[in-house]
């Protein structure tokens, strides 16, 4: 949060994420409350990368990165396979 990744890094993610793009988002209740439509966001990676920019605090997270790949470390079992 104090170091949010900038626009060239979003987009790096979200072209080598396993994950849907869309799963970078966190549908929470700030996400609700700004009336957000989560289908905006299915296989869209421009406006993910548009709106993380725009609000931080809903970026899923951990996100790792390990040269061209790219996880959500959610569930956490997941990491411990990823880093191996």
């Amino acid at each position: 949060m104090k170091s949010p990744p900038d626009r060239e890094t979003l987009e790096h993610i979200t072209s080598v994420l396993e994950d849907p793009v869309e799963d970078l988002v966190r549908k929470d209740s700030k996400f609700k409350e700004l009336g957000l439509d989560p289908d905006d966001y299915v296989d869209n990676p421009k406006a993910v990368v548009e709106l993380l920019l725009e609000r931080k605090a809903l970026m899923q997270r951990p996100v790792l990165v390990k040269s061209d790949n790219a996880i959500i470390g959610r569930p956490k079992d997941r990491i411990a396979d990823f880093l191996k």
